[in-house]
């Protein structure tokens, strides 16, 4: 079955660094691109960042350019989140999303992690 699974979350001081991974299995992890996402508390859940899914395209949330940066590897089946610099507003869940649009139907197809929990407090 399909499985998205995020680790590497944790409590950080401001102006730290994490490095969040997805392991991805059930699917043919190269036709779809992934993405990261994060919800904080009383908040929707917003795009973080983006790659395409031979990984020459990267995009971005304006808050996290430059201090964010997405990665893949097809061979691995694994996307990462390097994180630098934190800020406490980067405090939330975050989440590994696989995303591709269905040959024939174009119909979107989704695939969601359950999560993992980045807290940037001192």
């Amino acid at each position: 079955q399909v499985q998205l699974v995020e680790s590497g979350g944790g409590l950080v001081q401001p102006g730290g660094s994490l490095r969040l991974s997805c392991a991805a299995s059930g699917f043919t992890f190269s036709y779809y691109s992934m993405n990261w996402y994060r919800q904080a508390p009383g908040k929707e859940r917003e795009l973080v960042a983006g790659i395409s899914s031979a990984g020459s395209v990267t995009n971005y949330a304006d808050s996290v350019k430059g201090r964010f940066t997405i990665s893949r590897d097809n061979a691995k089946n694994t996307v990462s989140l390097q994180m630098a610099r934190l800020k406490p507003e980067d405090t939330a869940v975050y989440y590994c999303n696989a995303h591709t649009i269905v040959v024939g139907t174009w119909a979107p197809r989704d695939y969601w992690g359950q999560g993992t929990q980045v807290t940037v407090s001192s």
